[in-house]
């Protein structure tokens, strides 16, 4: 069981190298009840790509969102005023 929720959606522009890329991340539960780290990133306006990370406590999960967030960061993403999940 998920006791807080987590989601996260940065991105990381630079016109003049033409990038305009996103990341998101949400950690939730699956079926059998173990907590589950989904990742999606690429180009702003596509779907991008996904990828899923399944624990078996929550605690390992925000473990590793904390840290992927740490690198994003270091990268160069930032938080938007407006969360536009890409491809929906």
């Amino acid at each position: 069981m998920i006791i807080q929720p987590y989601n996260l959606y940065i991105e990381r522009t630079d016109a003049t190298r033409n990038m305009a890329r996103f990341y998101a991340m949400s950690i939730e539960p699956n079926l059998f009840g173990e907590a589950c780290l989904m990742r999606r990133w690429g180009r702003i306006g596509t779907r991008g790509q996904t990828m899923s990370h399944h624990f078996q406590t929550e605690q390992e999960a925000v473990d590793l969102f904390f840290e992927l967030l740490r690198q994003k960061k270091r990268r160069g993403y930032s938080s938007v005023a407006h969360q536009a999940p890409a491809g929906r």
